[in-house]
């Protein structure tokens, strides 16, 4: 598994700010599992499939998130 600052983050969320905002990385060295890797501001990380993060990816676009942006 690479080391998270050797990676290119795919997106960056907010980014208006100096503040280590959440990023969204693929480390491909890693097992197929842990493949997707999302980073907090406060330096943990959430790793998963790419089946993992489609489902997560899913339910964003159908709304099931949205009380949780306006929260």
């Amino acid at each position: 598994m690479a080391d998270i600052g050797s990676l290119e983050p795919l997106a960056t969320f907010c980014g208006k700010c100096d503040c280590g905002c959440p990023q969204l990385f693929v480390d491909e060295s890693a097992p197929p599992e842990r493949r997707v890797v999302i980073t907090d501001d406060f330096g943990q990380k959430v790793e998963m499939s790419a089946d993992q993060f489609a489902s997560l990816v899913e339910e964003a676009k159908e709304g099931r998130l949205d009380a949780v942006a306006s929260a």
